[in-house]
């Protein structure tokens, strides 16, 4: 997992803006060109209040949906999603990081793309004592 400037990747969602859930409708309907089954592997799903976190973990796997933006709403998209997120380049006090993982497509194959998963402090504290999310899939 990586952080910096890679253009515009498609994002892997695996919590509220999953298709059918409540922040799906919000940032991502009618933005979108293309929405896949998708599993980020080499991470462990924590239960959050209200909604989960990715951590990296050896052994795992987070099941979500692979979202392509449409390039013209992409930017207004990518700023929405990093305020819901909490995540402000460099700060501390982030709840998540946005970073570059290799996400494993439905169909098979793998394909870059960004990944908001606990920022450190977070997943420190979930590592001690948070609770798993049975098989990485989250319903919330």
């Amino acid at each position: 997992m990586t952080g910096g400037h890679h253009g515009r990747l498609p994002v892997f969602v695996y919590g509220t803006l999953r298709p059918g859930r409540r922040n799906h409708d919000r940032f991502l309907r009618g933005r979108t060109v293309a929405e896949v089954p998708a599993t980020l592997r080499g991470a462990v799903l924590y239960e959050g209040p209200g909604y989960p976190y990715a951590v990296a973990a050896p052994a795992g796997e987070v099941r979500g949906e692979l979202i392509t933006v449409a390039p013209e709403a992409y930017d207004e998209v990518l700023a929405a999603l990093d305020e819901l997120e909490g995540h402000r380049p460099g700060d501390p006090r982030n709840l998540y990081e946005r970073v570059v993982c290799e996400v494993a497509v439905e169909g098979g194959g793998t394909v870059r793309g960004w990944v908001y998963v606990a920022a450190e402090r977070w997943a420190r504290r979930l590592r001690a004592e948070g609770r798993t999310v049975p098989g990485g899939d989250w319903t919330g």
